[in-house]
């Protein structure tokens, strides 16, 4: 005889789950395929990362509001002390903390300090992500996460789940959402739906083209470029069904000398970052834009509270 069905639905979720890992780990690539669109900058340049992204997860049953911090680091400047503190911060204050270990490196130095770190966090549960599974064999990928369940035991913890995953792939995407809702509290949805971030525009417009900056550029530049986006105004005198939306952003980098390298020869290099960036900045906004870039220097700035602030740190 079969059960009599239950009526009663069960509660909707609604939380903050919080992706860390040692720069490079994937977890900005994994916030966007979660999320289902670009909210994210990623690059291969470890510490691209700067603001806490909010990537937002639509469903029936739950919102997973996804933090993607920097990545923890041995700070080497005052930017880098400020960038591990906020990472800090944000652990305390959601409800999962998800640890991105990448399938197809060894668990390093760098793994087993986050891991230290967030063994203190005793309340909150924690989750193995095991991303970049594509680069790796069915064996590599089996001592991987041996190895990932091992590591909490040695510090006294246990994870709430480990999940192998590849994001660039789509691969047991949706199933680390699945796990990943029954951890939050119940509480009815805390955004619209529809919205999938609560970042600024202008930061998001300010990431895209500092991701598109840092594509293809010479080892020093990485952490030596800030993007401001001055203004964003619509064009004057256009037809409502002919918009323009005009973005006027200056790129900052910290010597003279690095100037050349981001403008690259009659200024091509520049040109191909506004072309990048520019159809980046459409699809984000749902408007054509008119993008002015303009390259300049502000002195060591990484070292500088001053400046800083003034870039937005």
């Amino acid at each position: 005889m079969s059960a009599p069905s239950s009526s009663v639905t069960p509660a909707h979720r609604a939380g903050f789950a919080c992706f860390v890992g040692r720069p490079n780990a994937g977890k900005s690539t994994l916030t966007n395929a979660l999320v289902g669109q670009k909210v994210a900058i990623t690059s291969n340049r470890p510490q691209t990362t700067r603001h806490t992204v909010r990537g937002i997860v639509h469903r029936p049953d739950a919102q997973l509001i996804l933090v993607d911090t920097p990545g923890l680091h041995k700070p080497r400047t005052l930017l880098g002390e400020r960038l591990n503190d906020v990472v800090r911060t944000t652990w305390a204050e959601v409800d999962v903390i998800g640890f991105c270990l990448p399938a197809d490196q060894k668990l390093g130095p760098g793994d087993r300090f986050i891991a230290k770190e967030i063994a203190g966090i005793k309340k909150t549960p924690k989750v193995a992500v095991v991303t970049k599974t594509d680069l790796v064999d069915g064996k590599q990928l089996a001592e991987q996460l041996i190895a990932v369940d091992q590591l909490a035991a040695e510090l006294g913890f246990e994870w709430a789940e480990i999940i192998p995953v590849s994001a660039v792939k789509g691969d047991q995407v949706q199933l680390l959402t699945d796990l990943l809702a029954p951890l939050m509290p119940e509480g009815p949805a805390l955004y619209p739906e529809g919205d999938l971030t609560d970042e600024p525009e202008q930061v998001m417009v300010a990431e895209l083209i500092r991701e598109a900056a840092l594509e293809g550029v010479r080892d020093e530049l990485p952490h030596s470029i800030a993007v401001v986006v001055e203004e964003m105004l619509p064009r004057e005198d256009r037809p409502a069904d002919r918009p323009l939306l005009d973005i006027h952003a200056n790129v900052f980098i910290e010597r003279p000398s690095q100037k050349g390298i981001i403008i690259g020869p009659k200024g091509k290099r520049l040109k191909e970052v506004g072309v990048k960036s520019r159809k980046h900045i459409e699809a984000l906004l749902g408007t054509p834009v008119f993008l002015d870039l303009h390259v300049k220097v502000a002195k060591d700035w990484q070292r500088d509270p001053k400046q800083l602030r003034r870039l937005g740190f």
